[in-house]
């Protein structure tokens, strides 16, 4: 990948981020002003008040519904889902793939050759129904390939992680990996980009957008706007 090329990537890669994942993220925690969109286990959330706030006020109760909300799995969820896209949006719209099941379709900068490659988003991706699922659509690929006379490899069929090393990698991916490639964070945009050191320039254009994004009083009023609404539905703590 040439230089000018991956500068303007990487450029869009920020738009991308802010349009994607910062603005449904802002979206989002404004929906969490109102106890209606919250689902709360009652017998926890007293608890979990006092446990961090020390107390189970209306504003208590609100922080540890909100909070864990804001930071939490909803929006690693979100950038997984949509980092899939990223892929094909971004980089190159000819790598989404038309093969069901398989997300993408790309050349391997290292051994150039086509590959079918799975995308999850991160070394704790799979549970043992996922890889019952994407074996199932390697065997279609697999029989694709026998019924067209494609030169299809066994190394042709790859799960893609966004990010992570091989000591993070759960059991279940372990278990995938002894009878597919598994390409891991760094390995995985190489292969994909040509560019061993795309992977960390694109976390550091990445981690440059969010270091515009400053939503501290958002979070608060959040907060705020919450607590009122407590008050207004639930009996007093």
């Amino acid at each position: 990948m040439k230089k000018a090329e991956k500068k303007k990537i990487l450029k869009k890669a920020k738009l991308w981020m802010q349009e994607n994942i910062v603005a449904p993220h802002v979206i989002n925690t404004k929906k969490l002003a109102n106890l209606d969109e919250i689902k709360i286990n009652p017998f926890l959330w007293p608890y979990l008040a006092n446990y961090y706030c020390g107390d189970s006020s209306y504003r208590s109760l609100a922080t540890v519904a909100v909070l864990p909300r804001v930071l939490g799995t909803s929006i690693t969820t979100t950038f997984g889902t949509q980092m899939q896209g990223f892929i094909s949006t971004v980089l190159d719209s000819s790598l989404g793939s038309t093969v069901p099941g398989i997300d993408i379709e790309f050349i391997d900068a290292v051994d150039g050759r086509k590959k079918y490659c799975q995308v999850k988003s991160g070394p704790q991706a799979l549970n043992n129904d996922d890889i019952e699922t994407i074996s199932n659509h390697f065997k279609g690929i697999k029989n694709l390939a026998k019924t067209n006379r494609l030169p299809l490899q066994a190394n042709d069929l790859a799960l893609g992680l966004l990010y992570g090393e091989e000591k993070e990698l759960n059991a279940f991916v372990k278990k995938f990996s002894n009878d597919y490639e598994v390409y891991i964070g760094e390995e995985f945009w190489h292969r994909l980009t040509g560019d061993k050191d795309f992977y960390y320039d694109l976390a550091k254009a990445m981690a440059e957008v969010a270091e515009t994004v400053d939503s501290q009083a958002l979070v608060d009023d959040t907060i705020d706007k919450l607590a009122k609404d407590i008050e207004k539905k639930q009996p007093k703590p």
